[in-house]
């Protein structure tokens, strides 16, 4: 069989930020130190998921015709009856031959997918996305974080491999941890101890299976990162292991725990700043134990993905804790005076699907581009990789939205085409003419349980998380 392993991968965080202190503040418990990372209104699972896997395709060896199947996880799924994975397959525009399952309803799903994706010894894109919610003051509040990942695996055949799978190890059993019945909007958890005494032995087990499997001893792995809500049992773990300085220190006091997203996240940041030759271990505590090694390989010095997970930390702007309780529906606010909008057509939806989920526009036999496609027209043009340059911008205040006021822009897009489209991960006083913009996925609004996908354009920001302006 031949060696199967990762040939790239993404990550995404979204842009705004939470500081914990402000919590308690409004709240009168919770809180705590450091930041957690917050999904806008206009995001979700799906709408995160796309963007970890355009940034996981754009460093790939293969081309996106060529992905043999999508497994998409969360916890957080904007649709139950109906498959998640299918928006995120035509975001990407991946071929229809190319079939997108969901694997949902709890983190370990996130090690099932990519269980799965690996098993099918093609090229397969492993796309992980949740947002993480609590009650107001809860400890999931402070704790969670919102953000997605994205690895494509595959077999060395098909192109170079960043990373090699050396060894696999797991341990399944029956107990009671975290749950939620659909509807709640937290979860509950048992006693922290009880947790403890269940996920280390499980780890345990796991652990030494994937040594024995890739035929190597403890010290010999060179980073071990570990997924887990349950800091107690990661803690002991570790202690137990006798990982030390091996056990990467997790992304809890700038991100938070990301759920579903999170052992691609940690996994991601691992690569990001690891060597050739470096055995990497994913250790993974949810309803169980799952552990994965890899080997870095020469390959990752040129494969890396641009953002990493450490500038996109850099690049946050914060968000007050009162906007943040409104976009969760924690906090009923005054809507808008405006009659809200018409559920979504199917029907026109499945027509234009190439234009709503992938951006992709037309040009006529002078080049000139159009967006929206004209039908009269012969080539496609796939804009939703293309950067733009504000040339006139309006702030409504009256337009339905649910985090008021809303701000369009007339973009010019490099190469041609021009569009007026919303502006998002904005606030209005930073819009200039001149600003450079680019695009992505985005929820306009949701209207009889059907959530209105299409593009939106956000600016373009240094890794100090300053906007890009034109000259």
């Amino acid at each position: 069989m031949a060696t199967r392993g990762i040939l790239s991968y993404g990550a995404y965080l979204p842009y705004r930020r939470l500081d914990r202190s402000e919590i308690k503040a409004v709240a009168g418990t919770g809180g705590g130190k450091g930041t957690r990372t917050v999904a806008s209104y206009d995001e979700d699972a799906t709408t995160m998921g796309v963007a970890a896997a355009r940034t996981a395709l754009r460093a790939a060896p293969v081309g996106a015709d060529e992905l043999a199947s999508l497994w998409f996880a969360t916890v957080a799924p904007p649709y139950l009856d109906k498959t998640n994975a299918t928006a995120v397959h035509a975001a990407l525009r991946l071929p229809s031959g190319s079939p997108a399952y969901d694997v949902n309803g709890a983190v370990r799903s996130a090690a099932g997918a990519l269980w799965a994706g690996m098993a099918t010894g093609k090229p397969a894109l492993v796309v992980t996305a949740d947002v993480r919610t609590g009650r107001p003051g809860s400890a999931d509040e402070a704790a969670g974080g919102d953000g997605a990942s994205a690895l494509l695996v595959g077999t060395a055949d098909q192109g170079p491999l960043l990373a090699e799978v050396i060894g696999t190890g797991g341990a399944t059993e029956e107990f009671l941890d975290r749950w939620r019945t659909p509807g709640d909007t937290g979860s509950k958890q048992w006693e922290e101890r009880f947790g403890e005494t269940r996920y280390v032995g499980l780890g345990l087990d796991a652990w030494h299976g994937a040594l024995a499997a890739a035929g190597i001893t403890a010290d010999q792995v060179d980073r071990v990162v570990v997924a887990s809500s349950h800091s107690r049992a990661t803690n002991a773990l570790g202690k137990k292991l006798g990982l030390g300085a091996t056990l990467a220190p997790g992304l809890d006091a700038s991100v938070g725990f990301t759920g579903a997203a999170h052992p691609g996240l940690l996994l991601a940041d691992a690569l990001d700043a690891a060597g050739p030759g470096q055995v990497v271990a994913l250790v993974v505590l949810a309803d169980g134990a799952d552990v994965v090694l890899f080997r870095t390989t020469d390959a990752l010095a040129s494969g890396r993905p641009s953002p990493t997970v450490a500038e996109q930390i850099a690049a946050g702007g914060p968000v007050p804790y009162g906007k943040v309780l409104a976009w969760r529906g924690y906090l009923p606010v005054e809507p808008p005076r405006r009659p809200e909008p018409a559920r979504p057509s199917a029907s026109a939806a499945a027509r234009s699907r190439d234009w709503k989920f992938g951006f992709v526009g037309s040009a006529d036999d002078a080049g000139d581009v159009h967006l929206p496609p004209s039908p009269a027209d012969d080539e496609v043009r796939p804009m939703a990789d293309a950067s733009g340059t504000i040339v006139t911008y309006t702030i409504d205040r009256l337009a339905y939205s649910p985090s008021p006021p809303v701000v369009f822009a007339v973009v010019d897009f490099d190469g041609g085409g021009r569009l007026p489209v919303e502006l998002t991960d904005v606030d209005p006083s930073d819009v200039v003419i001149g600003g450079r913009v680019e695009m992505t996925f985005r929820k306009l609004f949701t209207s009889d349980g059907i959530h209105n996908y299409f593009w939106k354009a956000r600016p373009v920001r240094t890794a100090d998380g300053a906007s890009g302006e034109g000259s």
